[in-house]
């Protein structure tokens, strides 16, 4: 099982067995266990075209925990802002194109990630995820997907880790993701990578939206394909108490409706009629003695409300935790 020298930008890339290796690792690496510090001497640039929390300080805190240094930029704050697109004529706000940036940073660094969210007015071109495939195409190094307009992988490794932990195993387990109702719309890397780790991990998953948020064709051709070489199930449903009914895994995440890209205001008016796609207590009652689960950051009493959040049935701070592990783990398995 090869994995150096691999990009890691969708989960999509790699097999199951190479994914478990990886989650394998970072079980290890929680436990204490790996000492070996692969970075020792080197560092990995950290591009973000958008704010952090988590993926900044997990990313920062892996990198220093291996032995390595990150270099960190903020495009366009500190450093100067990028172009992705092709032939395009320089002559506006951008100052430097990806392939400069990408060609340069390769010979300073071990790895890149980089960060870059949709701009969710073209919806076709944000599903060609230009800005971190671009970086991929003219680095010289491995480059980490840090959330893009396509996919979240790194965590969606701590999803499934997180569900490995507390179920035992994957196969056939009851999961569902659920939209929810949020003032905006967001964009649809987290639940589509959600869900194609799930369909790669042999779960029973169930899709619960309203049908004007259904995710894209792309994106469930890919989970319904994984679901099928994995053995696993997807099912989509309109109703979100009966979605979550009998689930071992409940993961809310609201996200935008793709017919609406580009008329956030439309898109707006459309959600309010389903305010009442909340998880709450009575919800989570209903299930199998379920978990909940959400990426973070997370609207109170909008999203979920404080009673299913602050319970022990949510494991949300155990994902954020596990993003640390799964980092390191893909670091020290590609680099």
């Amino acid at each position: 099982m090869i994995l150096k020298g691999r990009d890691f930008l969708s989960t999509a890339d790699f097999t199951r067995d190479e994914l478990g290796a990886i989650i394998d690792l970072a079980t290890s690496i929680k436990a204490r266990y790996f000492k070996s510090q692969p970075l020792a001497g080197r560092s990995v640039a950290l591009v973000f075209f958008n704010p952090s929390l988590r993926t900044r300080a997990s990313m920062e805190i892996g990198i220093h925990e291996l032995g390595g240094n990150a270099v960190t930029l903020d495009v366009g704050k500190g450093t100067w802002s990028l172009e992705h697109r092709e032939g395009v004529v320089m002559d506006a706000d951008k100052t430097e194109h990806i392939k400069e940036a990408a060609r340069v940073l390769s010979r300073y660094v071990a790895a890149i990630g980089v960060r870059a969210f949709p701009e969710m007015r073209d919806y076709s071109e944000d599903m060609m995820d230009l800005v971190v495939r671009g970086f991929a195409e003219y680095s010289d190094v491995p480059v980490l997907n840090l959330e893009s307009s396509r996919h979240h992988p790194l965590q969606a490794m701590a999803d499934i880790m997180t569900i490995r932990e507390k179920l035992g195993k994957t196969d056939g387990q009851r999961a569902v993701l659920s939209w929810a109702y949020h003032p905006k719309p967001l964009p649809m890397a987290v639940p589509d990578s959600f869900a194609l780790i799930a369909a790669q991990f042999g779960m029973d998953l169930t899709i619960a939206c309203p049908e004007e948020y259904d995710l894209g064709e792309e994106a469930m051709a890919e989970i319904r394909a994984a679901s099928r070489e994995s053995g696993g199930r997807v099912h989509i449903s309109r109703n979100q108490r009966e979605a979550i009914a009998g689930a071992q895994i409940v993961y809310a995440k609201s996200w935008g409706g793709k017919d609406f890209y580009g008329r956030s205001e439309e898109d707006m008016q459309c959600r309010q009629k389903y305010r009442h796609w909340i998880v709450d207590e009575e919800k989570m009652q209903t299930t199998d003695d379920g978990f909940f689960m959400h990426c973070l950051p997370v609207r109170r009493n909008v999203v979920v409300t404080d009673s299913v959040l602050d319970s022990a049935q949510s494991i949300a701070i155990d994902e954020a935790e596990n993003r640390l592990h799964v980092q390191k783990a893909v670091l020290a398995s590609i680099v």
